[in-house]
């Protein structure tokens, strides 16, 4: 197999096409307006359906294919009645870091719409995980998750109302979770375990993110501990599959 001299390190090989070299059409109009997408730049408005398919040859339904895969990638995003190119991915870490710092670390601005703070006897398989007794009263908060005002996911926080006996009256909810219990509480987080999956979203959850339910999602399940190895909290994470991508640092384990 030939590999180009300009081929990126992280691109498909031969950008994807078979050895056999014949491609669907609707590949190869995305490969051209993904060039164009880089001609354009963040922002930029993208020409209408029916003008692609007149530049390209082929027809609306061909190009709608092409522009719903680049769409679900997160190269492109609807504004009104028209098509942009996206900006680049949010980069995530995958670590005990908040989400607040890893957004910061980007030069975007976090923020947070609280959807509920409940307080109930926690569940068995809860009580479990977070190493409590099976009634034992938690504290359930849901946030949207917003990034420069854009809504980008959607959390589930478990943790014991002994830990956090005030988190109704004294926590910001549009504030880091992490920071309050660090700088209020003076609790410091020690390790913990995460899983993370593709999933596609509930039509509840779709409706509060503002997506279509077809929209791959990443799901992020993790259990945290505190320095002495007390659970800690459970949270449940939905992000955008189209404005996440994750990053970690491994080490050499000998």
């Amino acid at each position: 197999m030939d590999y180009p001299n300009d081929q990126a390190p992280g691109a498909p090989i031969r950008s994807g096409i078979p050895e056999h070299g014949r491609i669907p059409k609707y590949y190869a109009v995305k490969a051209h307006v993904s060039l164009l997408i880089d001609e354009l730049g963040e922002g930029g408005s993208l020409p209408t359906e029916r003008d692609l398919a007149l530049r390209y040859e082929v027809s609306r339904e061909t190009v709608r294919q092409a522009l719903r895969e680049l769409l679900l990638e997160g190269r492109l995003r609807r504004r009104g009645r028209g098509t942009v190119v996206a900006g680049p991915k949010l980069e995530q870490p995958l670590s005990l870091a908040s989400y607040t710092e890893g957004v910061r670390r980007q030069g975007r601005r976090p923020g947070r719409t609280l959807i509920g703070l409940d307080r109930f006897p926690c569940p068995e398989a809860l009580a479990a995980e977070i190493g409590v007794t099976r009634g034992e009263p938690v504290w359930h908060l849901e946030r949207v998750l917003l990034a420069d005002d854009e809504r980008v996911g959607l959390e589930s926080t478990y943790v014991t109302v002994a830990r956090v006996p005030h988190l109704d009256t004294e926590f910001d909810p549009d504030s880091s979770f992490y920071a309050y219990l660090r700088d209020r509480l003076g609790i410091s987080f020690g390790d913990g375990d995460e899983r993370i999956e593709t999933v596609l979203a509930t039509p509840r959850e779709a409706l509060l993110i503002g997506t279509p339910p077809a929209l791959p999602m990443l799901l992020i399940h993790r259990v945290s501990r505190d320095a002495s190895g007390l659970p800690l909290e459970r949270v449940r994470t939905l992000f955008r599959g189209d404005r996440f991508s994750f990053t970690t640092h491994l080490g050499n384990q000998r």
